[in-house]
């Protein structure tokens, strides 16, 4: 690189960028204050964390640009934003997953092998079940369930149908938030 080039990068550092210099370093180190115990947490191995990333500078940038709202779309951003977050509640905790198991009651047994005296076998003995309830909640997934090739031959298990319907609600969210994302996140700017 020539020296006559690196002149008028610095010159043109020092009108345009210099100026805002130690906003920027202040800028940072308080990203890196903010930031600092997430990345500690932060592991490789599991998508939990992305979760948590992602969710973090979702709120964030949500509560930067409530405050500031400089843009005339800032109120829908924000709310976006947080149906985003709470999307992200849900899969990352599983909600839907997790939901179905709240409409039956159910008792575990480990029970000896005759066999094999070295490992159990799990019983598990239904004590109460609402899943019509449920269904209720999701008619049109059930029907969508319903219709699937693993559910047709087990129509008769209700805890099966309830089961599936779960999987699809929490594919639907992922979906959804995608979705969001894909649609919105360019526009998320100040």
């Amino acid at each position: 690189m020539s020296v006559k080039k690196i002149i008028k990068r610095f010159e043109y550092w020092l009108r345009h960028e210099a100026r805002y210099a130690h906003k920027h370093f202040i800028t940072g180190v308080k990203n890196l204050w903010k930031w600092f115990p997430t990345i500690w947490k932060d592991r490789d191995w599991d998508d939990y964390y992305i979760w948590i990333l992602l969710e973090k500078k979702l709120i964030k940038q949500a509560r930067y640009i409530s405050r500031y709202s400089i843009h005339l779309n800032a109120k829908r951003d924000v709310q976006r934003m947080m149906t985003c977050v709470r999307l992200i509640q849900r899969v990352q905790g599983e909600y839907y997953h997790m939901e179905y198991m709240d409409y039956h009651k159910s008792v575990y047994h480990w029970d000896d092998i005759e066999d094999d005296p070295d490992h159990k076998q799990l019983r598990i003995e239904e004590l109460s079940e609402n899943f019509d309830d449920y269904f209720k909640k999701y008619p049109l997934v059930y029907k969508q369930v319903i219709k699937m090739d693993r559910v047709v031959s087990r129509k008769d298990d209700k805890s099966y149908i309830a089961m599936n319907i779960s999987r699809e609600n929490h594919k639907r969210a992922k979906s959804l938030l995608f979705k969001m994302l894909n649609q919105h996140i360019e526009s998320w700017w100040d």
